[in-house]
């Protein structure tokens, strides 16, 4: 999906890799595709034709490789920490969808994990009331319960990790397979091994694209920021 107009359009995964590589912790990158043969070589093709010599290593900056992803958002994770090079020992997960996160939630997140917090995650105050519901006869839904908001975060990306935290996480989540709930991010998965989760500021720009007025609010924002040289050096 397209992002931005005129010159500032491009897929919404290079505008991902663009804010990502502006974070100078980065040493080494992996996109997940999709796991069908023509998406891997649609997502290949965009990269290349935005960074150019990025995924062949010939420009500085982070290694960049693509690996093909799974069928499950887990299964993708874990086949991106597969491909990590073994040296790294902090890991970053960024939805592609959050492509306009800011360089400073991932600087943040990085600084969190190297303080000694072995699962961080970027997050902002939750301003609408939440309710629960419980769907009765006909599909009607009544409240049940309602949240004290002020306690209330919405979790972003990147969430960062110790390498061990992660792999351990999705270890005892593949094991857990059939019986465990499906995981929407990767430090519920912390969560549920008895990890403890720390929460830093993110920011309303790491909105997750998901809807037509995203993609039109994101467009206007992309126009009010300067887009980083292609090539995708970190500078």
């Amino acid at each position: 999906m397209p992002l931005g107009h005129g010159a500032d359009a491009a897929p919404i995964v290079v505008h991902a890799l663009r804010a990502a590589l502006r974070c100078r912790a980065l040493a080494c990158v992996v996109v997940v595709a999709s796991p069908d043969h023509d998406g891997m070589q649609q997502l290949v093709s965009a990269l290349d034709d935005a960074f150019p010599g990025l995924t062949a290593g010939e420009v500085p900056g982070p290694v960049v490789s693509v690996v093909a992803g799974g069928a499950e958002r887990s299964d993708s994770v874990a086949a991106g920490l597969a491909a990590l090079t073994p040296g790294a020992g902090v890991v970053l997960v960024h939805d592609a969808a959050r492509a306009l996160t800011p360089v400073d939630v991932f600087d943040r997140v990085v600084h969190a994990v190297r303080s000694g917090h072995a699962a961080v995650t970027p997050a902002v105050p939750v301003t609408d009331t939440v309710k629960e519901v419980e769907v009765g006869p006909g599909g009607v839904e009544t409240v049940v319960a309602t949240f004290d908001r002020s306690v209330l975060r919405a979790v972003q990306t990147p969430q960062g990790f110790l390498r061990e935290t992660l792999e351990r996480a999705h270890e005892e989540h593949a094991r857990s397979r059939g019986s465990a709930a499906p995981a929407t991010d990767d430090c519920g998965l912390v969560e549920a091994v008895g990890g403890r989760v720390t929460v830093v500021e993110g920011s309303p720009r790491a909105m997750k694209i998901t809807t037509r007025s995203d993609l039109a609010l994101a467009a206007a924002w992309l126009t009010e920021q300067p887009v980083p040289a292609p090539g995708g050096a970190v500078t």
